[in-house]
């Protein structure tokens, strides 16, 4: 995470110049960007892995986490979300 990271502020962020991120899905750039000296978190990072590998055995995925390409109740699941 970044220093001026804060989920209580408007743009989530304490930089007032910084711009708004809307479209967080794609790739974006800020100028202000500093990361954190608790920006990387081994124990966060284990705890998602074990998430993820977790929604791939229910969701029918291979042991890489990678979904199946056969797997017709994955299809359907991002059918719905989609």
């Amino acid at each position: 995470m970044c220093v001026y990271f804060d989920e209580n502020v408007p743009k989530k962020c304490r930089e007032d110049d910084a711009e708004e991120v809307t479209e967080k899905e794609r790739a974006n750039f800020c100028d202000w960007f500093k990361p954190g000296k608790d920006a990387f978190d081994p124990v966060r990072a284990r705890k998602a892995a074990k998430a993820e590998s977790a929604l791939a055995a229910l969701f029918g995925g291979d042991e890489d986490g990678e979904p199946g390409d056969d797997d017709a109740r994955l299809q359907q699941a991002e059918d719905l979300f989609r």
